[in-house]
């Protein structure tokens, strides 16, 4: 009977240790392209917790919105139905207003300036999405964005006006595209390139790595360098997911996560002009980079003050600060 007994509880115990050494599966969801550099630093990501880990933990990635569009996405996290994702802050801005403060129109002197405020104010600001069910392990790049439309070269503000462009259902990209005369039209990134074909809108805005790797220069005659905003892109983990994780596993994805970060970014810089080689290549778009960017900074301005009356200036102020 004894011998019975002590069988058992050894059998319990070897049950029980196999449990907590069971890998941990996570889905990640994404809409880029695989060979968009956030894409890759997707794949480069998960490669390194797997390794890091010794196959414990197992990322696996889903791009293309294959699980959903962004907003579905976060929305996810927020439910656990979605573990991991990477977002837009002009997405999470719908879920954590004050990241919008990231896609205020030319806050950003440089992607220098970008970074060192975004790992810093960036990642302060993020914490109040933890309220909401998601953690912020890095952020990111998506890029620079820019103008693009079948109409006319965008040279000043004024050839914004009456264009029906395409933008995130974010309300800076909303009224930024009202300051510029233009017809804003929120519409999810798996619907675009249809929409852009079929004439439905004129133009729409995002970084070189998007318009080439999504193939918008096919249907768009006109690529013009704004450089209007600046596009982080979050790493984002439900609490839930979070939680499966040890404290150890959690430790190795979060610095994974920052690893990638680094890799991911100075991948952007090495691949920018490999994009704008497949667009010029192509044939299909006219690029100018004749801009008044000052014109357009002016007549955007309004968007911080329409910020700054819900949020008050601080967090502008932070990131203007940052040098």
């Amino acid at each position: 009977m004894f011998r019975t007994l002590v069988s058992a509880a050894a059998i319990l115990l070897l049950g029980a240790s196999l449990a907590l050494a069971a890998p941990v599966t996570l889905k990640l969801g994404h809409i880029a392209e695989p060979e968009n550099p956030y894409g890759q630093g997707a794949d480069h990501f998960a490669k390194l917790v797997k390794e890091r880990s010794n196959g414990e933990v197992e990322i696996k990635v889903y791009p293309s919105s294959q699980l959903g569009n962004q907003r579905d996405l976060v929305e996810g996290l927020t439910f656990g139905t979605v573990d991991m994702t990477l977002t837009g802050t002009a997405v999470l801005g719908n879920f954590v207003p004050e990241v919008s403060v990231f896609d205020l129109p030319f806050i950003f002197r440089d992607v220098q300036h970008a970074y060192k405020a975004l790992d810093t104010v960036g990642m302060e600001l993020c914490k109040k999405g933890e309220a909401r069910g998601m953690i912020t392990l890095a952020i990111w790049e998506n890029g620079v964005r820019h103008m693009t439309n079948n109409v006319r070269p965008i040279r000043k503000p004024e050839d914004m006006k009456g264009l029906k462009f395409r933008v995130m259902e974010q309300p800076v990209y909303i009224e930024m595209m009202k300051s510029l005369g233009a017809s804003p039209t929120p519409m999810a990134m798996s619907e675009l390139y249809t929409a852009l074909q079929k004439g439905v809108i004129d133009g729409q805005e995002n970084p070189l790595a998007h318009i080439a790797t999504k193939r918008f220069y096919e249907v768009q005659k006109y690529i013009s360098l704004t450089g209007h905003t600046y596009a982080p892109e979050p790493v984002l983990i439900s609490t839930i997911a979070w939680k499966k994780l040890s404290p150890e596993q959690q430790q190795i994805v979060r610095k994974a996560a920052e690893d990638t970060r680094d890799w991911q970014r100075q991948l952007c810089r090495d691949l920018e002009g490999k994009f704008m080689k497949t667009i010029l290549d192509s044939g299909k778009s006219q690029v100018n980079d004749d801009v008044d960017k000052e014109a357009f900074a002016k007549a955007t301005h309004g968007v911080w003050d329409i910020y700054t009356k819900r949020f008050g200036d601080a967090n502008i102020k932070a990131i203007l600060a940052v040098k």
